[in-house]
């Protein structure tokens, strides 16, 4: 069966063909919570594609969502991210 992280990794690949993604689970932290206590995961995520040339925040993270669909209905609970172009992750510092 496949991990709720795994699960999330396919959607965001398909959709977005990153050059680089790092994905956190951090539900743990949010044990007793409301959102928690239905079920739906807490995530954090790093998102690097040439998909998000000339998008706004906005439109980045709606084509994050978008790709996401139906796990965030009951899969995640609460999803942040952040979404850069790869010339702004190189910017950032990055390789």
């Amino acid at each position: 069966m496949m991990s709720r992280v795994e699960k999330i990794r396919n959607r965001l690949e398909q959709a977005l063909s990153p050059i680089h993604l790092e994905i956190t689970d951090d539900s743990m932290a949010h044990a007793g919570h409301a959102g928690a206590m239905e079920g739906g995961g807490h995530f954090y995520a790093t998102i690097v594609s040439e998909v998000f040339e000339g998008k706004s925040s906005v439109q980045r993270h709606q084509l994050v969502y978008r790709a996401l669909g139906d796990l965030m209905q009951k899969e995640i609970h609460a999803f942040s991210m952040k979404a850069f172009t790869p010339l702004e992750f190189q910017r950032k510092g990055n390789p």
